[in-house]
């Protein structure tokens, strides 16, 4: 299991290649041929796969979803994907917290 290959239905007519290979033991490369995937920066066909979504997964191996589960496992890129998972909650609370502030403002201001 040193690489899994996907294929993602993305905007384009094609499907996006995603592969995700083993670099060394705690690395591993994960890559997309979308435009996002080629230039290296937020790719969503990468997410997905990680997330385990099979919505836009179009080369029918659903089961490998599971086995790039267990290869992310102790990986830096597990690392890095939980740190955006656990910002993002963040974010979430706090964009909550600051419409409850906007509210409390907009309710000081006319009493």
């Amino acid at each position: 299991m040193d690489q899994l290959e996907f294929l993602v239905q993305g905007s384009a007519e094609e499907p996006y290649k995603v592969v995700f290979r083993r670099r060394g033991p705690n690395n591993i490369d994960g890559l997309c041929n979308c435009g996002a995937g080629i230039n290296g920066t937020y790719c969503k066909h990468r997410f997905q796969m990680m997330n385990g979504e099979v919505k836009n997964l179009v080369s029918g191996n659903e089961d490998d979803l599971v086995k790039l589960s267990e290869m992310l496992k102790g990986s830096d890129v597990e690392a890095a994907y939980n740190r955006l998972i656990d910002l993002e909650a963040q974010a979430a609370k706090l964009k909550k917290a600051v419409n409850a502030a906007k509210k409390e403002l907009a309710y000081a201001l006319r009493h």
